[in-house]
């Protein structure tokens, strides 16, 4: 990278995403390999150290502990996931035109998104809302495991595992990676999370949200209203749970990316991508083996330059860490919007201060 963004142009994106119609609170963070660049800013209701829900950011923090199992050999891609589930859930759990795949899941299938299985958050049954539509609305409940699997099953999956091109993005699926962790390591998720990540870089501002009576992380918005679901969060520990800030989100997605967990080569592995539909939420990437990859049209945003791969995770508040190795630059923060706003700004932003350094 022949330079760095300037502190103009970043203030200039920060100021931009806040101002987005229903963008309250808003933190990024960007930095280089080394640290030599290093660079925070918060506007509206949050401070640069405000915690708040890294929501399906959480997955990539998955990805890194089932790539660390792997490592230690207590699991592989291509394991059943009925060697580590029992009948209870394996029983019909994915049906498909009189054909019973529940058998031939994998735990790849799970972490790319290519099981067919239904998503529990956003499927919608004939006459009835959503639990997305539900939570947004305001009213609070849990959806532990076990709720998932029953709703899961009455449904018909969306194709079986492993087409080809295709993936559907489902919460269901790191629920059931979560209950293979616990059964591989004897461990509650939240603990394996603290064993294997947390603790390892330091971190004392990260944690898994259980206390439905904790206020410390910023609330999120869908479009002008404030959403508390406490009873929620702490309940999808694995899809979405953890807390943190903005900088211990990029101590983490630099670690990642710098082989901390795994060797670092076993990246280009992760990059078996999928696009998946534009009507997932927040749209617009692709999905790979437990990674995400932004779509980011050359003709439309950077005919003469390529910008180089977006790579990382999104968050369904508007968290996201993404690391772009043609800049050698990262980006944590959140926009705590629910409804897309926030996703779109972000993007806009990442590409002008990558441009900027081309």
């Amino acid at each position: 990278m022949a330079n760095n963004p300037s502190e103009k142009l970043l203030n200039e994106c920060l100021d931009k995403i806040i101002s987005k119609n229903h963008v309250f609170s808003t933190a990024l963070r960007i930095e280089n390999s080394n640290a030599s660049f290093s660079w925070s800013g918060a506007r509206g209701e949050m401070e640069v150290d405000s915690k708040y829900f890294i929501a399906s950011v959480t997955k990539l923090y998955v990805s890194a502990v089932v790539m660390i199992l792997i490592e230690n050999k207590k699991l592989t891609l291509d394991d059943k996931i009925s060697k580590y589930l029992s009948d209870h859930y394996m029983d019909e759990l994915h049906v498909l035109n009189g054909v019973d795949y529940s058998h031939k899941l994998t735990v790849k299938h799970l972490i790319s998104n290519t099981s067919g299985l239904r998503d529990y958050f956003f499927y919608t049954e004939k006459g009835k809302p959503s639990a997305s539509s539900l939570l947004f609305e305001g009213n609070d409940d849990t959806w532990e495991l076990e709720k998932t699997i029953h709703f899961v099953k009455k449904t018909t999956p969306k194709f079986a595992p492993a087409t080809k091109g295709k993936a559907l993005y489902s919460d269901t699926n790191y629920q059931l990676l979560g209950k293979i962790i616990e059964a591989v390591t004897g461990k509650d998720i939240g603990v394996v999370f603290k064993e294997y990540i947390f603790d390892k870089l330091g971190f004392c501002n990260t944690y898994v949200f259980k206390d439905v009576s904790d206020r410390e992380p910023v609330a999120s918005y869908y479009r002008d209203k404030k959403l508390w679901l406490p009873k929620y969060m702490s309940s999808v520990s694995v899809e979405g749970g953890i807390v943190s800030t903005a900088q211990e989100v990029m101590i983490f997605l630099k670690a990642f990316f710098a082989g901390a967990f795994f060797p670092k080569e076993k990246i280009e592995h992760f990059k078996q991508w999928n696009l998946l539909p534009f009507n997932t939420q927040p749209g617009g990437f692709y999905f790979g083996v437990g990674l995400e990859k932004l779509f980011i049209p050359r003709i439309i945003f950077s005919p003469f330059t390529p910008l180089g791969e977006i790579i990382g995770f999104w968050g369904q508040t508007g968290s996201f860490a993404w690391y772009n190795p043609s800049t050698d630059l990262y980006f944590s923060g959140t926009t705590n919007q629910i409804n897309g706003a926030g996703h779109q700004a972000v993007i806009m932003s990442m590409i002008k201060i990558i441009k900027s350094v081309l």
